[in-house]
């Protein structure tokens, strides 16, 4: 159905596409896989009319095309959903399905009817059971990026692109948008799946494609290759991930967490009287399903929601009431937040400021930034991190998600916390990557600083932690060793117990 021949793209001098060739099958989800930098975003974004200066050709349906932008794309059928949903949260269902694509009446007017039919047609073909009316800011995640695809059959896409859709959904939303998947295979549909879940490809995909360093290096079919074949394509060596010493004994406690509770309103209550110590040098791992409110302790701990909190922190047995993460911050404290893009990196700056961004009383010489001492830093850790950057000058907005993630682990490193939380650090990274994050929190531990980790990848948990906390509707609900821990364990204490 559609055929990139020699595709090339270069941004300031360095490659990111390298005369790249491969074919996607109808009928079929074609994954397309390889490490954070690889190309695979860039590919996708020159095949949906994102960029349209680069070598090479594209050829559609045995036509040879080239978009002039994304809604040409979209008329000639190829539509993507972006890792970030591109939904307007206090529009409708849908006002989004039909923005930028409105009906209208004989007398120029929207079409309201119209439109709201339609889209009730497309939510009852997806299963989707949401009010067309509804705010988009009122669906879950995984809702949301039902909208999304419903957006792509409003224009009757035949090559839908999905990158990393599972990254933010829970395990029930996971099946649903299988099945959905699987219904549009049925009709003929191209279907292009990018995740770094090696896991879920082999469940949902049928062909793979692997990119590497901006090449093509291989494709097949997913039942003819195994696990480590695979990732041995896409690094070209073979990974081992080596867990962590796991602490023999836990001597000094380093952070104490007491009958903390977050209510946000008297309706409302995401914590529930959580109690916990942290010890120097341990990583703790905390576990729980969507909505659990494992985000909600790390930013509460952090001093996010000060005035509706009751409890209290002691950090090196220190009883502190933090006002405002800025507090949190001058007693050792740091935060790598879920979503890095919004809450962890300025995008439009680059690689030297965000790093330097939580240290700027130190950059100072007579109170103007010393931008000598801001490049020292930079490149401290630039080195110390492994970070692919053609300078520190490069904005962060253009680097892999790989990269951008290790970029907010420096800024805080810059600031040598004594307490690291990490809420979903892999998040959206590939393996080589998440085997360099999970090196450097053994690293980090081992030189004494005590680790917290949100997961909601259970083998990740498993691999990294020293102990596990398992999080329940704002509840901890149950504390194990990693030697006691079973994935079934894990999971029976983390499912609310009146479903």
């Amino acid at each position: 159905m559609l055929v990139a021949e020699n595709i090339s793209k270069k941004f300031s001098g360095v490659t990111a596409l390298d005369n790249v060739c491969m074919e996607l099958h109808a009928g079929k989800v074609n994954a397309i896989i390889g490490e954070n930098g690889a190309g695979k975003s860039t590919l996708m974004k020159i095949l949906s009319g994102v960029y349209t200066e680069y070598d090479g050709q594209i050829i559609y349906d045995g036509e040879i095309i080239r978009f002039k932008n994304t809604k040409d794309a979209q008329a000639k059928g190829i539509a993507i959903i972006h890792q970030e949903l591109n939904l307007v949260p206090h529009l409708s269902v849908t006002e989004n399905i039909f923005l930028g694509s409105e009906l209208t009446t004989p007398l120029g007017l929207l079409d309201k009817k119209r439109m709201r039919e339609q889209t009730q047609k497309l939510l009852e073909r997806l299963k989707l059971n949401v009010d067309p009316d509804a705010q988009i800011a009122s669906l879950k995640v995984g809702q949301q990026q039902v909208v999304e695809i419903a957006k792509a059959l409003l224009h009757s896409a035949g090559v839908i692109i999905m990158d990393e859709p599972t990254s933010a959904i829970g395990d029930r939303e996971v099946k649903v948008l299988f099945d959905i998947i699987n219904n549009l295979k049925a009709e003929g549909k191209v279907i292009v799946y990018i995740s770094h879940k090696l896991d879920e490809l082999f469940a949902i995909a049928d062909r793979y494609i692997v990119l590497r360093d901006g090449r093509f290096i291989g494709s097949g079919e997913m039942k003819e290759i195994n696990h480590d074949r695979l990732i041995q394509k896409m690094v070209g060596r073979e990974i081992a991930v080596n867990l962590k010493n796991r602490l023999s004994e836990q001597v000094e406690v380093l952070l104490s967490v007491d009958h903390l509770s977050l209510c946000k309103d008297k309706d409302k209550t995401l914590l529930k009287d959580i109690s916990f110590k942290l010890h120097k040098g341990e990583v703790l791992g905390i576990f729980g399903l969507m909505g659990a409110g494992r985000t909600e302790l790390l930013e509460t701990i952090f001093g996010l929601h000060s005035k509706q909190v009751s409890g209290s922190i002691t950090i090196n047995n220190k009883n502190c009431h933090f006002l405002s993460p800025a507090d949190a911050i001058r007693e050792g404290f740091a935060l790598v937040p879920e979503d890095r893009k919004k809450d962890g990196l300025v995008l439009g700056l680059d690689v030297k400021q965000n790093i330097c961004i939580t240290t700027l009383d130190q950059m100072q010489n007579m109170g103007v930034l010393d931008n000598g001492k801001e490049t020292s830093l930079a490149q401290k850790y630039i080195d110390r991190l492994r970070i692919k950057t053609s300078s520190s000058k490069q904005l962060a907005k253009n680097l892999s998600g790989g990269n951008q993630q290790k970029i907010v682990l420096a800024k805080w490193l810059a600031t040598n916390p004594c307490v690291l939380m990490l809420d979903e650090p892999t998040r959206g990274i590939d393996i080589h990557a998440k085997t360099e994050i999970y090196k450097l929190i053994a690293q980090l531990a081992g030189e004494g600083m005590g680790i917290i980790v949100v997961s909601s990848e259970m083998p990740e948990i498993l691999a990294v932690a020293d102990r596990i906390l398992v999080m329940c509707e704002g509840c901890i609900t149950a504390e194990l060793s990693i030697d006691e821990a079973t994935e079934d364990k894990i999971l029976m204490e983390a499912i609310p117990k009146n479903n």
